[in-house]
């Protein structure tokens, strides 16, 4: 899965520093959403309805809705915004922008079947080349959620609040999670199946419901018969013979329960923690029968009870449940967000969110209005009567609780939108070029006069090219590495320049002190990895030439002990009116498709920045 690694570290200080900016910036805006609506709603509260104001002797004012937030809805919108928010602040961590695509995403891909490691590719491309905006962006979107649900308990803002956790959910849940690894064997609910992100899709459907269902005991009952299926279906996957559940130990190797948890000892946490699922592996590799045979029955009996649809009955297997599910959480799933690149608690506590949801809509008596009819029909007739030019009446007469849910969907733009915007960009960010050689270093000296020759035989000096930018950089002629690389990344510099191609000359002069024919004849051969770059030079000369240009430009070449390869500065220097403007450090480093077209954006950035000067 080549477009899902950048080759680089996750804990890569430039990157971390860059996207702890981008975070502290973004955030700033965020903070700025919030206090711009505040202000404006209490500046539009205090003229309209303070001392002197006449909205509500005009009765512009729309009662609010009355009745309370069914038991069931409340527990689904406050968990669920709190766990939003809660993997929010988790992909902020340091090393996210990195690491999330090459350590969580292509791994948890791995294992599924070929088109599913396609589809995650296509989405992970777009955060291996822009790491630091989409990385961002998931902050933002998963914050805005988030507290849109907490903040809009009620009407369209909530519903719509639903949806949108909806909406992202299937994207994490696709993309993030390979769909949850259910086309991938070792299928378990133990860790995870099918995939944490899939119940908040759940939990969001259910939010969306009109207010009128929860008026009824109808979610309860459909909540507690689809996790009742769900489960026995669960328990029947666990006990399939063959799947390696019921060994603790099979041929001298653990079986697929204390596999799963010796992985997870390692991972960076608190003795304690290491130290308990330690304990709780060896104890299933001695008692490995007892321990599935356990939680076949407790999937099976918690099933069968939701789905009798007995509150009676229901109550006290709930109970079981969560204490199930808390140790499950703790031995085997590992709290799920430890380690520095966790994105979430994983899937024990929003099942039992959605369960405990599901019994109290059951067992609740239902409400069956939430809103007067009168206070509807003045609402109504406010609206029919409310003018374009009243409209700030209903941002006035809007409660804080409404002001901080547009807000969140401001946040969630903020998030939205730069990712997007990623996504259409086949270009990478040039942080990634940075990060591997460090940034550019501005110059401003003469450059280096040179005669010599190029591919086609004609005479090339400095000074021809004057009006020109000139990227130029040495490339040994021999070399099957890294000159190449660098080769492709000239080229596609060329391509990214568009219309500004005529201004700039792209020049490498070879590198390579062997002999004079070596040089020469040898020189020509990059050219085909420069085909249909129209501003392409590659130049030559007599050893003599060759040296001197060397010389001046303090590149250093020289044959390495192999004998046929040789070592040289890989620079490239941005030259525009006859002058050194720039340097930039050119070794690709790990030569992933990212780092070239991040080299490549990276050079034609440096020509843009000059074009005017040259």
């Amino acid at each position: 899965m080549p477009g899902m690694n950048s080759g680089l570290n996750p804990s890569d200080s430039a990157v971390v520093a860059a996207f702890k900016t981008a975070l502290l910036h973004q955030g700033l805006i965020a903070l700025l959403i919030f206090a711009t609506l505040g202000l404006a709603w209490v500046s539009i509260r205090a003229v309209l309805f303070g001392p002197g104001g006449d909205g509500a002797a005009k009765g512009l004012v729309v009662a609010a809705p009355a009745g309370a937030e069914p038991a069931g809805r409340q527990v689904l919108r406050v968990g669920f915004g709190l766990l939003w928010l809660f993997d929010g602040l988790l992909q902020a961590q340091p090393q996210m922008a990195i690491g999330l695509p090459s350590r969580v995403i292509e791994p948890t891909a791995a294992s599924s079947p070929s088109w599913v490691q396609h589809v995650v590719n296509w989405a992970g491309t777009s955060w291996t080349y822009h790491p630091l905006e989409v990385g961002a962006a998931a902050v933002w979107i998963q914050v805005g959620i988030g507290i849109w649900l907490l903040a809009a308990s009620r009407g369209t803002l909530s519903r719509l609040a639903g949806l949108a956790s909806v909406g992202w959910g299937l994207v994490v849940w696709a993309f993030g999670e390979s769909f949850g690894g259910i086309f991938a064997p070792g299928l378990t609910w133990l860790s995870g199946a099918p995939g944490a992100v899939l119940i908040y899709v759940v939990a969001g459907l259910l939010i969306a419901l009109p207010g009128r269902a929860w008026g009824t005991r109808l979610p309860g009952r459909l909540i507690l018969a689809g996790l009742g299926l769900f489960l026995v279906g669960m328990a029947v996957l666990q006990a399939w013979p063959g799947r390696g559940f019921w060994q603790g130990i099979s041929h001298g190797k653990p079986g697929s329960l204390a596999a799963m948890t010796q992985s997870m000892a390692p991972t960076p946490q608190p003795h304690v923690l290491s130290a308990w699922i330690t304990a709780f592996t060896a104890f299933d590799e001695a008692h490995g029968f007892a321990v599935n045979l356990f939680a076949v029955i407790v999937l099976a009996v918690t099933g069968v009870t939701f789905l009798s649809g007995r509150p009676r009955l229901i109550r006290p297997v709930l109970i079981a449940f969560t204490v199930f599910c808390a140790a499950d959480w703790v031995l085997i799933q590992d709290f799920g967000f430890l380690g520095g690149l966790g994105t979430d608690p994983n899937s024990m506590i929003p099942m039992v969110l959605l369960a405990a949801a599901g019994y109290l809509a059951l067992a609740r008596e239902p409400v069956r209005a939430t809103e007067p009819a009168a206070a509807q029909a003045a609402a109504a007739s406010w609206r029919d009567r409310v003018a374009p030019q009243l409209r700030l009446k209903a941002i006035a007469s809007a409660s804080i609780r409404t002001v901080a849910a547009i807000g969140a969907i401001g946040v969630v733009i903020l998030g939205v939108a730069p990712m997007a915007a990623a996504q259409a960009d086949p270009v990478a960010d040039p942080i990634l070029a940075q990060a591997i050689d460090g940034s550019s270093a501005a110059l401003d000296a003469p450059a280096p006069a040179f005669s010599l020759t190029d591919q086609h035989g004609s005479p090339v000096s400095l000074a021809s090219l004057h009006g020109k930018v000139v990227l130029l950089t040495f490339l040994d002629p021999v070399c099957t590495t890294d000159c190449p690389v660098e080769a492709q990344e000239f080229r596609q510099a060329g391509q990214l320049l568009g219309a500004d191609d005529s201004r700039v000359e792209l020049v490498a002069i070879v590198a390579n002190p062997v002999d004079y024919q070596v040089g020469y004849t040898r020189a020509f051969d990059q050219q085909e990895h420069l085909a249909g770059v129209r501003n392409w030079l590659y130049l030559t000369g007599t050893p003599a030439q060759l040296n001197r240009v060397w010389a001046s430009y303090g590149i250093t070449a020289a044959i390495l002990p192999a004998g046929s390869m040789v070592a040289h500065s890989e620079i490239a220097f941005v030259v525009a009116g006859g002058r050194i403007r720039d340097e930039l450090n050119f070794d690709p480093g790990p030569a992933t498709v990212a780092t070239q077209s991040s080299f490549a954006a990276e050079l034609a950035n440096a020509a843009r920045q000059f074009l005017g000067g040259s």
